[in-house]
């Protein structure tokens, strides 16, 4: 079955109300975030523990492994919540998941974007933290295009954010027209 058509069908007898708030609340945190990378996001909390584990669970496969675990780390975290969502046919959570990858993906562009100014306060497990991005960077070389890079991943997370909350304004309209068709007799869910 398509994918629109598996969750036009998946709307019907779904409740609306709260879920066009949670978008509402996503579509304001995301903006807000777009706008002032520092603002961070709803998110960010649990971006940054999945960030600072990934450095440790990667640290069994080396020094690159280590260093390229946290954003990795940062970014299939929401991939894997998405996955298991959409396993389960759960479209508007594929949508908020679609959502925190977005975030995720601000978060890292900020930390990209830091590579060669320092300016960010660094976290890690030693006395002698290492920023990872200015260490990835320059072991290819590339340090010089940090906030290039940086601007790609925030354009990449913008267009996410666009898709995530124009799929869920989708979804809500489509409960909404389904409540009206059933005289607004549907079972919360």
């Amino acid at each position: 079955m398509p994918f629109f058509a598996e969750a036009a069908g998946w709307a019907r007898g779904r409740w609306w109300q709260w879920r066009a708030l949670l978008l509402l609340v996503l579509a304001w945190d995301g903006q807000r975030h777009l706008r002032d990378p520092d603002a961070g996001g709803l998110f960010a909390g649990i971006t940054f523990g999945a960030h600072e584990l990934g450095h440790l669970v990667f640290a069994v496969f080396g020094e690159f492994m280590t260093v390229v675990g946290g954003s990795l780390t940062q970014l299939l975290i929401p991939i894997g919540a998405a996955l298991v969502l959409y396993h389960y046919r759960d479209f508007f959570g594929l949508a908020a998941a679609t959502a925190w990858l977005a975030s995720s993906l601000m978060d890292l562009a900020r930390y990209v974007g830091d590579a060669r100014s320092f300016e960010l306060d660094l976290v890690g497990f030693g006395e002698d933290s290492v920023h990872d991005w200015a260490w990835l960077l320059g072991r290819f070389g590339i340090l010089q295009h940090d906030a290039a890079l940086a601007g790609v991943l925030r354009g990449a997370a913008g267009v996410l954010l666009l898709g995530s909350l124009l799929f869920g304004t989708w979804l809500c309209a489509r409960m909404r027209a389904a409540s009206r068709r059933a005289g607004g007799r549907l079972p919360p869910s």
